[in-house]
């Protein structure tokens, strides 16, 4: 049994838990000391895709499996799975109610000492704190999950209202009234640009009724009448017509939004979905090159990776999450995605491919004006070296 300290401790966190939940459990999982060398940092690195919106509930489960399966079965790769098993997911308080998904697969997790744990949810949905109070309790002392999933677990304790189930195959398998029950926190689809509003100011445009169509976001004037007016400062249900009649349609790749139709029907939304390859981010080396989502919007809390497939993966999962793009986009951003990793590279090529092919060609992708490329950065390298022995 939890102290009461330790449980005030844990709702007083998890009350302050909003997006960004997908890096919670990266650092614990990398941490862990068994397996093969790498092995920890590879699972830590993909673990950040179990916990966006749009995964999958149950995948999250077969990750703590794994960790337990390949790091050793140690104290700490045991806490470190427990940990992901208990992680929020992120979910878009602006779509489906603010539905909080979990994994209805009896099956999973499969290791006994991760069964009978329930995860947290959004406390938007979880107003009373009882999903976090049980979450810690059942860390301490699991739930009898003997032929239950986690889901059933859940609706036991008395909270199916809160949640709705979800298979391994992606189907839905039942649930209550998540929106309903969090004072429709989110619930309505018509108010989420006050959402952006508040998360992206960097673009400075106030989306009102029906942000999603922003057919003049590309214009980067933030008027849809194209009146070049910056003060102005927005793009109202009308703004759709800026984008046919401004010749600057589409011009800003940076405040490109919603103006941003790919081939096929694709509508990006809010965001425009370009990946950046960079060297020297966050304090690491001249010449140690990373990827990372281009726009800040679909960002969000994602870190930049030496391995591009969990940054194509985040992207996509971000235009379903905050960017409010259509299902025709999400596609296209796949088939890129697809098309990029083929290459079996890390470096530049990886990142304009997925450019390309998702319909930004000759994005830049070292925005902050770092060498381009390995090559470049590796010939600066070698002039500096013989400067100094000159």
């Amino acid at each position: 049994m939890l102290s009461k300290q330790v449980l005030i401790a844990v709702l007083i966190a998890y009350a302050e838990a909003r997006f960004g939940q997908e890096q919670a459990t990266q650092g614990i999982i990398a941490a862990v000391q068994g397996g093969d060398a790498g092995a920890a940092a590879t699972i830590a690195g993909a673990s950040i895709s179990d916990l966006l919106g749009g995964a999958n509930a149950c995948d999250k489960l077969a990750t703590a499996d794994q960790i337990v399966a390949e790091l050793g079965g140690g104290q700490d790769a045991i806490d470190a799975a427990i940990a992901h098993v208990a992680a929020e997911k992120n979910t878009n308080p602006s779509a489906n109610g603010n539905a909080q998904i979990v994994c209805a697969d009896p099956a999973l997790p499969a290791t006994e000492e991760l069964r009978g744990i329930t995860p947290l949810i959004d406390p938007a949905v979880d107003v009373d704190g009882a999903a976090a109070a049980l979450s810690a309790q059942s860390q301490a002392t699991p739930l009898d999950a003997a032929g239950k999933s986690v889901f059933d677990l859940l609706v036991e304790a008395g909270l199916g209202d809160l949640v709705v189930g979800q298979d391994s195959a992606g189907g839905v398998v039942g649930g209550g009234n998540a929106g309903g029950n969090a004072g429709n926190a989110g619930g309505n689809a018509g108010n989420a640009d006050d959402v952006v509003d508040e998360e992206e100011e960097v673009e400075e445009i106030v989306c009102d009724d029906g942000a999603g169509n922003n057919g003049n976001a590309g214009n980067g004037n933030g008027n849809g009448n194209g009146n070049g007016n910056q003060d102005q400062d927005q793009a109202d249900a009308g703004a759709g017509n800026g984008a046919g009649n401004n010749d600057n349609a589409g011009g800003n790749a940076d405040a490109g939004a919603g103006g941003n139709a790919g081939a096929g029907g694709a509508d990006f939304g809010l965001c425009t979905p370009t990946i950046v390859f960079e060297a020297g981010v966050n304090n690491r080396a001249a010449d140690e090159f990373t990827f990372q989502i281009g726009d800040p919007l679909a960002r969000g809390g994602q870190g930049e990776a030496l391995n591009p497939a969990i940054i194509t993966n985040a992207l996509c999962n971000q235009l379903i999450n905050v960017c409010e793009a259509n299902d025709a986009a999400v596609t296209a951003c796949r088939a890129a995605e697809e098309q990029a990793l083929a290459l079996g590279t890390r470096d530049k090529a990886v990142a304009d491919t997925f450019n390309t092919a998702i319909g930004f060609d000759g994005a830049v992708t070292n925005p902050s004006g770092g060498p381009a490329d390995v090559g470049e950065a590796a010939k600066v390298r070698r002039v500096r070296a013989i400067k100094f022995r000159a």
